[in-house]
């Protein structure tokens, strides 16, 4: 059995080399890696990532990344290429094709068909002089030094630097596309960060008759009856106008309690929070979340318009996670 001493440095030395690896990238970042962005921005079809073995396993990961933000793409597996599965692409497409070699056989042996489709090519190549580097349009060299495998055999620091590079293409066509959370969104409706990002405040702030509120001059007695029958933990404190002008919270009643019984028979203009924390309610839910955490509260007064000052509804750290946004 290894010791562990010789476990971490293992470890370590395979992180290093890795991490090498992606930092030797930047400098390869240039005309190419502009030109190659450029083809696959002007794309008119999907984006077809073709890769075999390992790096047919990383360029699944990249088409993935892809098209979850604003660039269609897909994997097409080279081996089922050659026997029909070429069928799937069409006019308009641009193909990036992996292989860190550049002589992968069944990589080649697309290459004409891509050709002959009329289609742009964008090569991913550890040899830019191989036949892929030589038949792309486009060539990226993601060549690295060495592998982290001590055997030099396993795909290692190369599919690591591949990944980069893929993420790296991924990100700038996310910025050219200027692609916002919302659109993310769209792509990921489930689990909790599609909640995050689909969720508005709107969507699950109490309203009406629902939300806690009495006016400056309501004793604390009073008070402690429209937080416990809100069950939100909170009253908001309005003027004459029905302007928000202040909050109290269950919190603030115990510390009142702590000094003396006798702050039961003051007014909320005596003892509430003054300038309460707000949200709007087209705001996301996340944001709401974020001011939360911001200020160490569980609630916030909803709003329409940001000088609003008469709220529209109330939004409860409860009402957050019972959505799953947290």
């Amino acid at each position: 059995m290894m010791a562990w001493d010789e476990l971490i440095t293992n470890a370590c030395d395979t992180l290093r080399i890795e991490a090498q690896a992606v930092l030797a990238l930047q400098q390869r970042i240039g005309e190419s890696f502009c030109r190659a962005v450029e083809l696959l921005a002007a794309c008119e079809g999907r984006v077809v990532i073709t890769g075999m073995g390992k790096s047919g396993l990383i360029c699944q990961k990249i088409a993935a990344t892809m098209a979850s933000t604003g660039t269609p793409a897909f994997f097409l597996h080279p081996a089922e290429g050659i026997h029909g599965d070429l069928g799937m692409l069409m006019k308009g497409d641009v193909v990036v094709a992996v292989s860190n070699s550049g002589e992968t056989e069944e990589i080649v042996r697309i290459l004409p068909v891509i050709k002959r489709l009329g289609l742009k090519l964008v090569a991913m190549t550890g040899n830019p002089a191989s036949s892929l580097g030589r038949a792309g349009d486009v060539t990226l060299d993601i060549s690295v030094e060495r592998e982290a495998c001590p055997l030099g055999l396993a795909p290692t620091a190369s599919t690591t630097a591949t990944l980069a590079m893929g993420d790296a293409l991924a990100v700038a066509l996310l910025k050219l596309h200027d692609f916002k959370p919302e659109d993310f969104a769209l792509f990921h409706p489930g689990g909790t960060l599609g909640k995050r990002l689909l969720l508005r405040v709107e969507d699950l702030m109490h309203s009406g008759e629902a939300i806690p509120l009495v006016g400056l001059q309501t004793p604390v007695q009073e008070a402690l009856f429209e937080i416990t029958s809100k069950k939100l933990g909170v009253t908001g404190v309005i003027d004459d106008l029905g302007a928000l002008v202040g909050v109290f919270t269950d919190g603030d009643l115990r510390r009142c309690l702590r000094d003396s019984l006798s702050c039961l028979e003051k007014t909320m203009e005596q003892v509430m929070s003054r300038q309460p924390k707000r949200i709007l309610r087209d705001n996301l839910a996340a944001k709401a979340l974020q001011h939360m955490e911001q200020y160490q509260i569980t609630s916030l007064f909803v709003f329409d318009q940001p000088d609003d000052r008469r709220p529209v509804g109330i939004l409860h750290l409860h009402d957050l996670l019972k959505a799953g946004v947290v």
